[in-house]
């Protein structure tokens, strides 16, 4: 996995129709594989990784410096950062995704019926799963571990701007497969930086069965547009808040602040603020402050306008923009039902918040809010795999069918239904 695909002088769809082959015949291995030795290879890849860590950040020192020369602006250069702490944080994902249960070959709904047999269901692998991402290396320990513990094969095909990154992730991911005995093609990770690789992996429906993408609405698009292979995605993250007129002050502005302020590059980044106009007076010019301490800059409807000087007049486009950095949309609606129109209509069915303290509001919030996560009382930024108890995700759906919401080790797994009979025959 260290050699890049250039150096080796092939032709890309080759190269990518080998990983396949490749992928599906340590599918068969890794769906007979034991618990304990997909937990060994967690580990073990986690000690690698902790191991490693001076080397990772050498590498990943190439690719800050490589982006900045191409001009990458700040929030892809946060998110493309291996620090001490995410470093850790990767193989604490790794380390807690080995803790939890396995998914593969639990059976459920056993019954039987007037025939006399038995009917019910199995939780499997789905297979080969192909994923392609931008920018954070983090993904490639994620993804490989989901894979690895719910029993599937996967192609991880990150970013350029990842690539020294990724292939010293990739290296450690090898060390800890091969400690346990799996096949190293469990986890491949495409070495070329050509565009045509993810072409050629979109098309590639003989070998894996689903495709998801993590990074840009331009990446999921066209991963949604070209691909052959049935995909779980997210567009975009059009996250909102909103304040309730029934909301603490105090809880409204300690959440609120933070689900905009705490990191800005991400998918569950609160992008607008919706705030009950009878509450407004109160609460804005309070969080207004926090905000530009902290450099955020604001931009509000009319009604917001009024009520804070400095702030810039908000466009229509401002609404559905998923900004990624620290600049906040602000609308005063005149109630509830005005606050779920607004996420209706411009919302990405991502993750939506009700700050409030009418239990009432909270569970229409909480029923009608057609999102992937909906929330009361709590920021934003808890809408991930790692905050859910899942250990890590390998992405966030916001399709409705098969997962939703956070993706973890039961979104890569299936049901097939099993019988099991005595010799018994339809009559």
């Amino acid at each position: 996995m260290s050699d890049t695909a250039e150096s080796r002088k092939f032709d890309v769809p080759a190269y990518v129709h080998e990983l396949g082959v490749q992928a599906r015949a340590a599918a068969r291995a890794m769906g007979r594989a034991e618990s304990c030795a997909k937990n060994t290879a967690l580990n073990a890849i986690a000690d690698a990784i902790v191991a490693d860590q001076d080397r990772l950040k050498a590498e990943n020192h190439k690719d800050l410096q490589a982006g900045r020369q191409k001009g990458l602006d700040s929030a892809l250069l946060d998110r493309l950062k291996l620090t001490d702490a995410r470093i850790e944080a990767m193989a604490e994902g790794l380390r807690q995704i080995s803790a939890l249960p396995d998914p593969v070959g639990a059976i459920s709904g056993l019954e039987y019926r007037p025939s006399g047999i038995q009917v019910g269901r199995m939780r499997v692998p789905l297979g080969v799963i192909g994923i392609i991402y931008e920018s954070r290396p983090n993904v490639t320990a994620d993804a490989a571990a989901l894979c690895l513990k719910s029993g599937n094969a996967c192609i991880l095909r990150g970013g350029s701007e990842a690539l020294h990154s990724n292939q010293a992730i990739a290296r450690c991911i090898e060390q800890g497969l091969g400690k346990a005995g799996l096949p190293s093609t469990a986890v491949q990770v495409v070495a070329t930086t050509d565009r045509a690789a993810v072409g050629e992996l979109l098309r590639l429906d003989k070998f894996i069965d689903v495709i998801v993408p993590r990074g840009g609405k331009g990446l999921i698009e066209r991963v949604t547009g070209e691909s052959k292979i049935p995909v779980i995605k997210h567009l975009h993250g059009v996250c909102h808040t909103y304040i309730d007129d029934y909301a603490d002050i105090d809880k409204a502005v300690k959440v609120a602040f933070n689900a905009k302020t705490q990191r800005y590059g991400t998918c569950n980044t609160m992008e607008t603020l919706l705030v009950a106009a009878s509450i407004a007076e109160r609460v804005l010019p309070i969080l207004a402050s926090q905000y530009q301490a902290e450099g955020v800059e604001l931009r509000g409807c009319e009604r917001t306008c009024v009520i804070l000087d400095n702030i810039k007049p908000a466009s229509d486009a401002d609404w559905d923009e998923e900004y990624l950095a620290p600049i906040l949309s602000i609308r005063l609606v005149d109630d509830l039902d005005a606050a779920m129109d607004h996420i209706d209509k411009h919302g990405s069915r991502h993750t939506d918040v009700i700050i409030t303290e009418n239990l009432a509001r909270a569970r229409r919030f909480l029923r009608e809010v057609d999102s992937s996560s909906v929330m009361v009382n709590a920021s934003s930024r808890f809408a991930d795999g790692f905050e859910y108890g899942l250990g890590a995700e390998i992405g966030i759906s916001t399709d409705k069918l098969h997962a939703r919401g956070p993706v973890g080790l039961e979104g890569l797994t299936t049901l097939k239904y099993i019988v099991l009979g005595d010799g018994h025959i339809r009559t």
